[in-house]
């Protein structure tokens, strides 16, 4: 658990410690700043208003801004660190509105905080909360729910030596773009396959549910948790912390199964890739390969996913139209029109991509 924290954080997904009290949640947190040696503001929602959130109106040359608090200012001094909103459970309904953009966009007020400023928090059960309040859930959906566990084992281990702080892998090898693009096309593969679980509201409980924006944190938990080497069972944990245990449950058994080869080896050797045929393999693969195409950005790559689709096109053509939809529209400078794409004319035509 404290590994997929790191994960978390590293990600840039705000991440929510779920345990009852004194079960060092907090410990944890505390132990990731001080590894980091980034500065840690603590936030405590039952004591605050929702203009601590929002911004206080303030008068300021004829206009009205919303003025943020102090530890929003530090923040932005610092340029980096941990926002932890503890206690979130205590915080009353008008606060939870007023944290939305914070815990999303890490807008406070008229501020925005730093792209490194990281957003945890950390809640006790609603019946185990001093006067407890349920989380909404568009504030649990902006969060990847993680229940901290108690052993009592670790625990007297913890209390002899010392509790280990969090790992700092994902932190030192966060994921390279060809990462990021191949976990975003595996999720895009496996809501092909199940589209009705890319939206399941959560009627209540606070806790994960599907849409695509927990999708959209899966993907990038999975590309973070593969450039830090995560065991399964951390890439497991964060996914149903994301999307909620039944989507995950669904989407880690046909993750299982799936295997998909690299992308970056494909555009290597375009002449010796083999389409897979299974549809939903196939769809990653191309999709997977499109974005890589496109992250990077030059002619040569460009023109290898040409061929790709090209040998796609005579098996699957339905999937390999969708991927020249997306490669045709982000044409790099200085790329010319590859032969592959003759094969793809009638496809292409077909698809409004060709005039003529």
């Amino acid at each position: 658990m404290r590994e997929a924290l790191s994960v978390a954080v590293s990600a840039g997904v705000p991440v929510l410690l779920w345990g009852s009290p004194g079960t060092g949640k907090t410990s944890a947190v505390v132990a990731l700043a001080e590894s980091l040696n980034w500065p840690l503001e603590v936030v405590i929602g039952s004591i605050r208003e929702p203009s601590d959130f929002a911004g206080l109106p303030v008068i300021s040359e004829g206009t009205v801004r919303l003025a943020p608090p102090a530890w929003a200012h530090r923040l932005v001094a610092a340029g980096h660190g941990l926002l932890f909103l503890d206690e979130l459970t205590t915080a009353p309904p008008a606060v939870q509105a007023a944290m939305l953009r914070v815990v999303l966009e890490r807008v406070v007020g008229d501020v925005r905080l730093p792209d490194k400023v990281h957003v945890v928090a950390a809640a006790n059960p609603p019946e185990e909360a001093a006067d407890g309040w349920e989380l909404a859930p568009p504030l649990a959906n902006r969060l990847v729910h993680l229940t901290w566990p108690v052993d009592g084992r670790q625990i007297a281990r913890g209390l002899a030596v010392g509790f280990p702080a969090p790992p700092l892998s994902a932190f030192e090898r966060p994921p390279a773009h060809e990462q990021t693009a191949a976990a975003r096309a595996t999720v895009a593969a496996f809501l092909e396959v199940r589209p009705a679980l890319a939206l399941r509201v959560a009627a209540g409980g606070g806790q994960g549910w599907p849409s695509p924006r927990s999708w959209e944190s899966a993907a990038r938990l999975m590309a973070a948790c593969q450039a830090a080497d995560a065991s399964p069972d951390v890439l497991a944990v964060l996914v149903a912390g994301a999307v909620g245990e039944g989507a995950a449950l669904e989407f880690l058994s046909w993750l299982e199964h799936l295997d998909l080869p690299d992308p970056v080896a494909v555009l290597r050797d375009p002449d010796g890739f083999e389409l897979p045929r299974r549809g939903d393999r196939a769809f990653a693969v191309l999709t997977s390969v499109v974005s890589v195409a496109v992250t990077a950005g030059d002619a040569e790559t460009w023109d290898a996913a040409w061929k790709v689709i090209a040998k796609a096109a005579r098996s699957a053509p339905d999937v390999a139209t969708l991927a020249a939809r997306t490669l045709a529209g982000r044409r790099p400078a200085g790329a010319r029109i590859p032969a592959a794409l003759l094969e793809l004319t009638p496809i292409l035509r077909a698809a409004g991509l060709l005039d003529g």
